[in-house]
């Protein structure tokens, strides 16, 4: 994706420090016994119109940053900023005329559509509830016409709009869940691995169609994934996120031309290269280890056990973002000034 001129205003979504702990309960009696710390900490920020890709390993705590961004979880801790406006924690009108702006597009296209509803009805019921609550001012007609309107822009033809999820492929059926995002006209796009369900060439077509989709309605994404490769092609910039916590943030070709964090590093090594003699001596960096269980909140880098460029001061302090060069920002002592 070609290079976005940063915009001048302050960020459409700016995280701060969010933190999403779930309780964990045992026993007999269901006693409060400890926390899983999926999110713990995170920080970035989202300008108009660009991408922004949250890479990392399952597990990571990419999906539940997005929810808690979307407030379908309410964050433990920490800020979403919205257009300067913290949501969260909001409930009721506020919420909702946040998500009028913020919508999401879910990993799975068989899970996330209701069998029981048309296409043309699960595209037109977003603007159907903010109607009803008195936030839309749109006719039953002008519904319909925007619903067959949006079928058209993803790739699907109006007169599918009875047709119902089965009756659909899953590249249809996501194309479905993009017009469902569409819908309210948002500003803000929360895609949580929307192609990592699909086949490699539908795939393509989806993140081609969101390309072009993002051009024409000036869209800013957060795009999950946990496929490099894919990542690549569609960020303008990309954080790494491991055990909870971002730890490098970079523009996309500073990251896979000069990776500065340890993970980011293994994670670029892994990734296949269709030429075989670059493949054949390329280092390969291997980690030993498990991830560690999310349950234990570590007094230094949540990166230390597995590092192989770990120092006796990694154990004890817990390295924090900080800008090495314009636009690239990572949390390792390697790199400090």
């Amino acid at each position: 994706m070609a290079d976005k001129i940063k915009a001048d205003k302050a960020p459409l979504l700016e995280v701060k420090n969010l933190q999403m702990h779930f309780p964990i309960y045992g026993g007999l009696f269901k006693k409060h016994v400890g926390n899983v710390y999926a999110v713990d900490g995170v920080n970035f920020t989202l300008n108009q119109g660009e991408t922004l890709g949250l890479v990392g390993e399952s597990g990571c705590g990419k999906s539940t940053t997005a929810r808690a961004i979307a407030q379908l979880h309410t964050p433990t801790g920490g800020e979403v900023l919205f257009e300067g406006q913290n949501i969260a924690g909001k409930t009721g009108h506020e919420l909702l005329a946040a998500r009028q702006d913020m919508q999401m597009i879910f990993q799975d296209p068989y899970a996330s559509l209701n069998p029981r509803m048309t296409a043309g009805n699960i595209i037109a019921e977003p603007m159907q509830i903010y109607k009803k609550r008195g936030m839309l001012e749109i006719t039953k007609v002008q519904i319909t016409e925007r619903v067959e309107e949006l079928m058209e822009k993803v790739g699907l033809s109006k007169h599918f709009r009875n047709r119902y999820p089965h009756e659909f492929s899953g590249g249809q059926r996501q194309r479905i869940g993009v017009a469902r995002a569409l819908s309210l006209n948002p500003k803000l796009i929360l895609a949580d691995e929307p192609v990592s369900a699909l086949d490699v060439s539908i795939q393509s077509q989806i993140l081609n169609l969101l390309k072009d989709l993002q051009i024409e309605f000036n869209l800013s994404y957060l795009f999950i994934a946990h496929d490099l490769a894919v990542i690549e092609h569609i960020s303008d910039r990309i954080a790494v996120m491991y055990l909870g916590k971002i730890v490098e943030i970079s523009r996309s070709t500073d990251l896979y031309s000069n990776p500065l964090h340890p993970y980011t590093e293994a994670l670029l090594s892994a990734v296949p290269i269709p030429d075989p003699e670059v493949e054949k001596n390329r280092k390969r960096i291997i980690l030993t280890g498990d991830v560690p269980s999310p349950d234990i909140q570590r007094p230094g880098c949540a990166f230390y056990e597995r590092c192989p460029r770990a120092m006796d001061r990694c154990k004890k302090e817990m390295p924090v973002l900080t800008e090495i060069t314009e636009d690239h920002q990572v949390a390792c002592f390697l790199h400090e000034k």
